[in-house]
């Protein structure tokens, strides 16, 4: 990923705590040189609030997982708020539109898990994670022959964390006076993704 200096995020906490609000990513791998991307959620595993692994199932149909057999690294690609920037909000000129967005690079090796037993735990875990903020959750009681049915239909997979990248464009390049304007316009919007990316300058000190 293309990093500018000003845009680059390095905090491992910080990116793991990313990943985890936004954990519904793309996954790519390469076959005979061709990229192949799977739109999935990939739950993180840390280690002092550092993310060490990624978690996820997929399809058995979806022949995918196959290229984790190669052994070579997989891209787990996570976005977060973004929105269109006009620079009808800067008081800096000339300028252009751009757009504005947050994302965070994971890199590893991906590995197949055949243990039934493994299986059945890591998706309790996952279950267990995104019903948490229900007001309701699901118990994620289910029959046993109903559970192991669907298990064989699925390939549980773990990526062991290699190296991530993150990336926040927030306008830090920008004037005091122009990101105070970005800010004004995106916090002001009818859309939430715009207002997220409002607080997210907000929360990394680009506005006092």
């Amino acid at each position: 990923m293309y990093v500018p200096p000003s845009f680059r995020v390095d905090d491992p906490q910080k990116l793991s705590a990313f990943i985890d609000a936004n954990s519904f990513g793309t996954l790519v791998t390469c076959q005979s040189g061709l990229p192949r991307a799977t739109h999935l959620p990939m739950r993180p595993v840390t280690r002092d609030g550092v993310c060490t692994r990624l978690v996820a199932h997929m399809a058995r149909a979806n022949s995918q997982w196959q290229d984790f057999a190669a052994g070579s690294e997989a891209l787990a690609i996570f976005t977060g708020p973004h929105a269109y920037v006009s620079p009808a909000w800067y008081v800096e000129s000339p300028a252009v539109p751009t757009w504005n967005y947050a994302a965070v690079h994971v890199y590893g090796i991906p590995r197949v898990i055949d243990d039934h037993d493994r299986i059945v735990e890591m998706l309790g875990e996952m279950i267990s994670h995104y019903e948490a903020a229900s007001q309701r959750p699901w118990d994620g009681v289910i029959p046993d022959e109903y559970r192991d049915r669907l298990i064989r239909a699925i390939v549980a997979f773990e990526i062991e964390v290699t190296r991530v990248e993150g990336k926040y464009k927030l306008g830090q390049n920008r004037g005091e006076g122009d990101i105070e304007g970005v800010h004004r316009a995106l916090d002001g919007s009818h859309d939430p993704g715009s207002r997220s990316l409002a607080a997210l300058m907000r929360s990394e000190g680009l506005i006092p």
